[in-house]
């Protein structure tokens, strides 16, 4: 079982036309010098940068694993870790202690799901990912009073530069059916035609890689999907 948050009841009463739209940049590198670059083409966007996590367990790709290179951003910046890896409870507390204050952790390398919510809930906030493949029904037995938010995957995870696969959005649908107050977090595929998609299945906030990245504006392309939220 799960340690049931104390939440106001206003929250859990949170109704969609008062939800928090977000884009937030996503950067997914193999080396220390690509995520410094990223960052700083984005540097006066956003407050929020989401760092992908891989351990060549989880998927067949490798990232950057050492968290001490994201410490001096996170002054400026609310970083969220995405831990594609085997076992994320054991990247949960390195993580926090250079500064990142929200972890998404997958289902479907996690041991024990309630130890990861118990220990990243320590550090900041914490949600649940599900990664293509894994149906809704594997978070059947999770309370949702103790996440600060849901996470789907709308590519495989492992991988950027991916074509976005609308039938996972019936996956965001099923969980705002369940849950008006959370927010659900998208990763993969997201434009500014897949952007639209995904609000209206009930999406809150979504993670941009290559169609932001890529762009020969990143500051128009930004602004172009932030202008998609309104």
């Amino acid at each position: 079982m799960f340690k049931v948050k104390d939440m106001k009841e206003e929250s859990k009463k949170w109704k969609q036309s008062n939800m928090h739209y977000t884009i937030i940049p996503g950067i997914l590198e193999h080396e220390a010098l690509g995520i410094e670059k990223k960052i700083a083409l984005v540097k006066d966007l956003t407050t929020t940068i989401h760092i992908d996590v891989i351990d060549g367990k989880f998927a067949d790709n490798t990232t950057v694993l050492d968290p001490t290179i994201f410490k001096p951003y996170a002054q400026k910046y609310f970083l969220e870790v995405h831990l594609m890896v085997e076992d994320p409870e054991k990247y949960v507390e390195s993580f926090a202690l250079n500064g990142f204050k929200k972890f998404i952790g997958h289902v479907e390398k996690m041991p024990d799901i309630a130890s990861f919510v118990a220990k990243a809930e320590q550090y900041g906030q914490v949600g649940l990912a599900l990664d293509t493949p894994t149906p809704v029904t594997a978070l059947t037995d999770v309370s949702f009073e103790d996440l600060d938010f849901l996470f789907v995957m709308t590519v495989k995870a492992g991988h950027s530069n991916q074509e976005f696969m609308p039938e996972m959005l019936e996956k965001v649908r099923s969980l705002r059916s369940q849950t008006p107050f959370l927010p659900i977090e998208v990763d993969g595929g997201i434009n500014s035609e897949t952007l639209p998609q995904a609000k209206e299945a009930g999406a809150t906030d979504f993670v941009v890689t290559h169609a932001l990245f890529t762009a020969s504006d990143v500051n128009k392309a930004y602004q172009d999907l932030q202008a998609l939220l309104q």
